[in-house]
């Protein structure tokens, strides 16, 4: 198992994702679609061309959902019993077909459950970087795990 329990969580643990991805024509179309987004800037090339950022935009959504799934393999995969919510989510750089991207995660607050005494709740602040190391996307995501030794 990949994941970690609640019980084996720091505050601060920082933890840089080995997994990278460059971003595909495919990806933004496939996201933008199943998602029922029309926007221009993810879809026409020459509405994006128009604008200030003269090429298509990927899709934000792609970007979250990215970062967060990058991050589940180190962090919660085997040990999550819920997401509880994600706060905090700015993207204050863009994407680009093309760019790659990679994800950090770090531990900032460990709360124990007061219902669930075979689970903690975890917060993490992820992030998202492209090549040229530009901050791209960042969140807060509380999620309830599993405790490797139940609280007594």
């Amino acid at each position: 198992m990949a994941g970690r329990f609640f019980d084996e969580w720091r505050v601060g643990d920082r933890i840089a994702h080995e997994i990278r991805r460059t971003v595909t024509e495919t990806d933004n179309l496939l996201i933008s679609t199943l998602t029922h987004n029309p926007q221009p800037l993810h879809l026409d090339l020459e509405a994006a061309k128009a604008s200030e950022f003269g090429q298509i935009l990927v899709n934000g959504t792609f970007t979250f959902s990215l970062m967060v799934g990058v991050s589940v393999g180190d962090t919660t995969l085997g040990t999550l019993v819920a997401n509880l919510g994600y706060d905090k989510v700015t993207m204050p750089a863009p994407v680009f077909i093309g760019d790659t991207l990679r994800a950090e995660t770090e531990v900032l607050e460990l709360r124990e459950s007061l219902s669930r005494p075979t689970a903690g709740i975890v917060t993490f602040e992820h992030t998202m970087y492209n090549q040229r190391d530009q901050l791209v996307c960042r969140c807060l995501r509380t999620a309830l795990l599993k405790r490797r030794q139940p609280k007594t």
